[in-house]
């Protein structure tokens, strides 16, 4: 069979893309705290500049909003997977998109740490992960096993790369009409776009085949990765890969939003030295959404050729060599190996966004996906620790020293347990 598919399923591709460019809010949420954050004024009424009228946070609580938002959102994924296994990914993908967009609008709106805890994270983080759930099993339900890699790498890059665009917009929009404003603008922009790229999503017909992979003359097929069985989400759990898989979630996760949380201060403490970077921390943020995007698409692309264990292995130990050097590279002022260092941590955290939903396709099927990766995500969400532990860290020793030695060491936990996992056989195999 001719390795092609019809124009619906990369239609399907590309507008599951733009809802996650709107659902990756989240990777920019450094641009709001460096607005907002001052540990000796914690508390105090902001009465000049773009933030006007709202308080001063520790880096504690800048925290929160986010990890709230990050355990709330990986548990949605359960619900969300459901409705996009069982409604569609239009209901999934439009619900979640406005959730989102009514979160960002009551958080410019009440002007406080309650309204970020209520809006961000909570709103935020219904929003992201009923909505997030719907796309990319749509998606892969349109190709085969050889191209889940890439598949998921394209959709999940809308979500990665959103910072790209959201980072240095979200700067304009604060510098012009202030923090508030710059929420509410965001809210009616993600609200229309959802809407429009949402109503364009769609599962496989069913009996849809899915083309093989292209097969040279006198080369005998290669023997498929993945299962042939679907395995319903209450047999997963059974299974001792389902809670590897989660493990190796946190693991993947945790460096990443480590780092996310925490860039546009990052940037500013070791561009002392330079007054552009430090009034435009905003393009640390904006780089680690490119090298998102890009690590999203690349590991899902080499996954499919190197296997899932090499390209997570690959991933996660430059990634941990990168963190051990990282608060002598921000002690240096060296910008060159600033920017390298957090690339190589967004590169990994994106490659794992890619391959996990692969993984879980190959190990348990692609009809329950949306149920099954909502469970598997559940490590996504426990992966939130770290930073909010690093902001602890922060405010008892002044650095991210030791949340970067920490955030290390798990890397390189997740990698064994990746080594010794592999795919379960299903009984009726």
């Amino acid at each position: 069979m001719a390795d092609t598919v019809p124009g619906k399923a990369w239609k399907v591709v590309f507008c599951g893309t733009a809802v996650n460019l709107c659902l990756g809010i989240l990777y920019a949420w450094s641009v709001w705290t460096k607005a907002l954050i001052d540990v000796k004024k914690a508390g105090q009424l902001i009465t000049e500049g773009p933030a006007v009228g709202w308080t001063y946070l520790t880096n504690a609580e800048a925290a929160t909003p986010f990890s709230l938002c990050v355990i709330i959102f990986a548990l949605l994924m359960i619900p969300g997977g459901r409705i996009q296994d069982k409604a569609g990914p239009k209901v999934g993908a439009i619900t979640g998109g406005l959730f989102l967009a009514v979160g960002c609008i009551i958080a410019g709106l009440m002007k406080s740490y309650a309204g970020l805890v209520i809006g961000f994270g909570i709103f935020g983080g219904i929003g992201m992960g009923i909505g997030y759930a719907a796309p990319t099993p749509a998606a892969l339900s349109w190709f085969g096993p050889h191209k889940r890699g890439l598949i998921a790498g394209l959709v999940v890059g809308g979500y990665g790369g959103a910072a790209l665009y959201i980072g240095p917009l979200a700067s304009y929009l604060i510098a012009t009409g202030g923090v508030t404003y710059s929420w509410i603008f965001l809210g009616i922009f993600f609200a229309a776009v959802v809407i429009l790229a949402g109503s364009q999503l769609s599962k496989a017909p069913a009996g849809y085949v899915a083309p093989a992979a292209p097969v040279k003359a006198g080369v005998a097929p290669a023997k498929a990765a993945g299962t042939i069985i679907d395995w319903a989400p209450s047999e997963i759990f059974k299974t001792w890969q389902f809670f590897a898989l989660v493990i190796m979630f946190i693991g993947t996760t945790q460096s990443g939003l480590l780092v996310i949380a925490n860039a546009a201060p990052i940037l500013a403490t070791a561009a002392k030295g330079s007054p552009f970077l430090m009034a435009n921390t905003w393009i640390l943020v904006s780089w680690g959404g490119l090298v998102n995007a890009l690590g999203r698409v690349g590991t899902g692309m080499y996954s499919d050729k190197i296997g899932r264990d090499n390209a997570y292995t690959i991933n996660c130990l430059v990634s941990a060599g990168a963190l051990f050097l990282l608060a002598t590279i921000i002690a240096s002022g060296n910008i060159f190996l600033l920017f390298l260092a957090v690339g190589i941590a967004y590169w990994q955290y994106g490659g794992g966004l890619a391959l996990m939903p692969a993984y879980t396709a190959d190990f348990f099927g692609p009809k329950n996906l949306g149920m099954n990766y909502g469970l598997v995500f559940i490590g996504w969400g426990l992966g939130f620790f770290m930073t909010r532990l690093a902001g602890t860290i922060k405010d008892i020793t002044g650095t991210l020293t030791w949340a970067f030695i920490l955030s290390a060491i798990v890397l390189i936990i997740a990698v064994v347990v990746s080594r010794v996992t592999k795919r379960p056989m299903h009984g009726t195999e």
